[in-house]
Formats: structure tokens, sequence, C-alpha cells
């Protein structure tokens, strides 16, 4: 059962930490928290059932899944957002949500408020059998696919000349602009990863629960949300250290709260949240540029 409970617990924190980092890229560069995160997942969601249901073949289904994710979150960037370069924070944040609404508008109306069934392999169904342990092959697979992101993450932000300019620029974007690499490029591809990383996010989060939603993407950003915060805003490693602590206080409060208790599990996991930040008000791992307003 310890078994099982940590590798559940990676699991669920490994999505999150997916989502914090797509959080984290954006809000590092442009200060802004994309609460429109969340529809990203859902496009990726629905782009795979429509595959699926086409009769493609699932690993072409799943690449149209992430890069809709992706071209998605650079069209909002570009229709949305590009126009309040320069707007103080609360406007940023508004129209976050007012997008947010749309698509979630969008969603229910012109597809179905109700879940929508996606048929998964049989093989992702399955589990794998160690003595007495039975360790599932959906979290396997989500611990898999978050490391795999992850490295590849490091490796684009360490050894290609883009990745260390959204470096340079998560450090001070003045600066970035004044040895003359554009801005509009940086922030666009900030966008572009966030996406990639909310679409594979989606299908770890699909391969689990095998169905879509309009309100897919509002529960796992949210708690991707409280992940950065708690690791340190605009921090990369605070993101995936606040997602995977994140996973493991809610599995952990999960197998250990008595029945009569565990519905108050999301409010026992913020009271938690708010102890931390009373001692580390800027987070785990605080970003090198603190915005704590």
């Amino acid at each position: 059962m310890l078994v099982q409970q940590i590798v559940n617990a990676i699991s669920l924190g490994g999505v999150y930490a997916l989502l914090a980092l797509g959080l984290a890229i954006v809000f590092s560069i442009v200060g802004l928290i994309n609460f429109a995160h969340g529809e990203l997942m859902t496009i990726a969601g629905y782009c795979l059932l429509g595959a699926l249901l086409m009769g493609v073949p699932l690993a072409v289904a799943v690449v149209v899944a992430v890069a809709s994710a992706a071209i998605a979150a650079v069209l909002m960037e570009q229709i949305a957002f590009k126009p309040m370069r320069g707007a103080s924070v609360t406007s940023l944040l508004i129209t976050s949500f007012a997008v947010s609404s749309l698509l979630k508008v969008l969603f229910q109306n012109g597809i179905s408020a109700r879940p929508q069934p996606i048929a998964m392999p049989s093989w992702m169904t399955g589990a794998f059998q160690f003595g007495h342990v039975s360790i599932g092959v959906g979290p396997l697979l989500s611990i898999a696919g978050s490391a795999l992101a992850l490295i590849a993450l490091e490796l684009f932000l360490r050894r290609t000349v883009m990745g260390t300019a959204m470096r340079a620029a998560a450090e001070d974007f003045n600066v970035v602009r004044l040895m003359g690499i554009p801005a509009g490029r940086i922030i666009a591809t900030a966008f572009l990863l966030s996406g990639l990383l909310a679409g594979l996010a989606s299908l770890l989060w699909i391969a689990q629960r095998a169905s879509v939603d309009p309100l897919m993407g509002f529960t796992p950003v949210l708690k991707a949300f409280i992940a950065t915060v708690v690791g340190g805003l605009g921090s990369l490693p605070g993101a995936v250290v606040g997602g995977l602590l994140l996973g493991v206080i809610e599995v952990a409060l999960q197998s250990a709260l008595p029945p009569d208790v565990a519905p108050y599990r999301d409010a026992i996991v913020l009271s938690g949240v708010i102890l931390v930040l009373l001692f580390r008000p800027d987070g785990v791992i605080p970003a090198a540029r603190a915005q704590r307003s």
C-alpha cells in the first residue's frame, strides 16, 4: 500500500508540476497569471477525442492534441494578451478570466456540457504486478511523461539560444531588449512552451480519467496555481517542487484521513499552504526577482 501511494503521489504531483511550470514560465517573463491555462488542457482533450473519433492512430492523435494546445496558447497571446502589453497586472488578470470564461461557454454550447468518454487502449488500463504490489499503467505513464518533459524543458532552457534568452528575460526583460533580442519572440515562445506543457498534462490527466468536459482544466490548474505560490511565483524549480509537494500531501491525506473527515481534504491542504507562506512568504524556492504583489 505504501509503494502504491508513493507512485500515486508522484504521478499526481508530476501533472501539477507540468501545469505549474507552464504558469511559472509565462509569469516569470510577462508577469501574468494565466487562468485560461486550464482551457488549454480542455482544448487538447477535445482535439484528442476528435482525432480518435476520425480513426486517427493513437500516436498521431497524441501529437495533434499537444500541438493544438501549443497553437491555441500562441493564438491566445496574440489575440488577447498582446494588445494588453504594458497594462496593469489587474487588467491582465481580468483578461485571462475573460478568455477562460469565453472558452468555457464555447465548449459548453458548441460541444456539450456533459463529460465525453474517450476510449483508451486496453493496455493503458492494466497494471503491473510486482510481488504483492499492483501498480497501474496510467500512473507509471504519468511519472515517465512528466519526468521526460521536465528534462526536455531543462535542456531547452540551458542548451539553446532562445532558452538562454528566456532565462535572461526572467531576470531582467529590459536588458534583454537592449541586447536586440525581439521581445515578441520571447513572449510567444513562453506561451508556446506553456501550451505544450498544458497539452501533455491534459493527456496524462485523461489517461487516468478517460473523459473530457468543459471544466476539466479548472481544478488541476487551480491546484497548479497553488503549487506555484508555494514553490515561489516565477521560480521554475519552485514550480516543480510545489507541484510534487502538493501531490504528495493530497495523496497522503486521502489515504490517512478518516472517511468522515476526507471531504475536508482540500481545506486542510489550503490551511497547510497558508502555514507555509507564513514562514516562507516568497515560496519554498523564491524567484531571483520575486513579485509578491
